[in-house]
């Protein structure tokens, strides 16, 4: 990597300090694999579960296994971030204190699952470092990450989404039975959900009040903050948007749907990861036209109403009327291969490299538009 290379650098962030760290790695071993080396150059940053950032060569090791899920270890060569603006180069430190220039990053395409990485932290700091980078921005990325302020958003937006009530660690420690009732008015069974994690991680589903306790302690191991929401029946239906803030309008690609079969009540962390009996991902789903045109139309103006940019899945609820109930919207979904967003992708005409390369393309398309360039 010389500075006689003249290709784009794009620096791949993966692992990170939160509980999605696995999934992130495996994620970004897909990414890393697609991205055309002959465009451009990679650089593999895997952040440590102690947030220090490393450089990492056998990614491609990468996979999920249950009894040995990837992970970032303190070894390898330290990467130093740029801490200014006006695309400072990152450096790297080997193990004897050498420290050498890798240069700037021409864009960064962070693939860090859950806190501090899908929720604005991380875009907040590449916004300081003048870094283009793929995905949305600070507000869109926090918002979306919390539940209870995408829903917030969504429902102003005119969008339906599932009833809900917040319960915060102090409510439950506090005003237990003001919580109790809230809850009571949903009506069981209830879904418990950290407001600010992700794939599923301390999700559990309650068929009446002498499971909360349990369910509460779990999510709180996650967050501080919980959502709970009724059952809501109806088929899940997810769609992929791309697009841009600044150049590109939102398209919708064709809808997936997700059937939870075997032992599993929900689209729990294993059904989704580790159990490959556990569910089927149906690509196009099975639905009418009009329905089709229904679950587009709003994941393409979810995405609008957060200020998306880049990508994002967006999960429904489609009843058997017909009605189209936003679940929630993912502004960093997984994006292994055989995930639900590039196969939705993939069947709409676009392929794993091809949905790779839009989306780093877009991200500097948008740095530029955003700076006037």
């Amino acid at each position: 990597m010389t500075s006689q290379d003249s290709r784009p650098l794009v620096v791949v962030l993966f692992g990170g300090r939160s509980s999605e760290h696995s999934v992130s790695c495996v994620t970004a071993a897909g990414v890393l694999g697609a991205i055309d080396t002959d465009k451009y150059r990679v650089l593999p940053v895997g952040i440590t579960r102690g947030g220090t950032w490393r450089l990492v060569e056998d990614w491609q090791s990468f996979r999920f296994d249950p009894e040995n899920m990837p992970e970032v270890v303190e070894a390898g060569p330290e990467v130093l971030p740029p801490v200014a603006a006006g695309r400072a180069p990152l450096r790297m430190r080997s193990a004897d204190g050498e420290v050498s220039e890798l240069g700037p990053a021409d864009v960064c395409f962070p693939l860090l699952h859950g806190p501090y990485g899908e929720d604005g932290t991380i875009q907040g700091f590449f916004e300081l470092s003048d870094t283009p980078y793929v995905g949305s921005g600070v507000f869109a990325s926090a918002a979306s990450m919390d539940k209870h302020f995408m829903k917030i958003v969504l429902r102003a937006a005119g969008l339906a989404v599932c009833p809900w009530t917040l319960i915060t660690r102090r409510d439950w420690g506090t005003q237990r039975e003001d919580a109790l009732e809230r809850i009571g008015e949903l009506g069981f069974p209830v879904f418990l959900k950290p407001a600010r994690a992700g794939s599923s991680v301390g999700v559990s589903k309650v068929a009446d009040a002498s499971g909360l306790d349990r369910a509460f302690a779990l999510a709180f191991e996650h967050d501080s903050k919980v959502l709970v929401e009724p059952a809501v029946t109806g088929r899940e239906i997810e769609c992929g948007v791309l697009g841009s803030l600044h150049n590109e309008p939102a398209r919708a690609s064709v809808p997936g749907e997700i059937i939870v079969t075997g032992d599993h009540d929900f689209y729990d962390f294993e059904a989704k990861y580790l159990d490959d009996d556990a569910v089927v991902l149906s690509c196009p789903a099975d639905l009418p036209d009009e329905v089709v045109a229904r679950v587009q139309d709003a994941s393409v103006r979810a995405f609008e109403a957060m200020e998306c940019t880049g990508l994002a899945r967006v999960d429904t609820f489609v009843t058997a009327a017909g009605e189209v109930i936003i679940n929630e919207i993912n502004t960093l979904p997984g994006f292994t291969p055989s995930s639900m967003f590039p196969r939705m992708w993939q069947a709409s005409g676009v392929d794993y490299p091809a949905l790779v390369e839009t989306l780093i393309t877009t991200a500097l398309a948008d740095f530029a538009s955003a700076h006037g360039e």
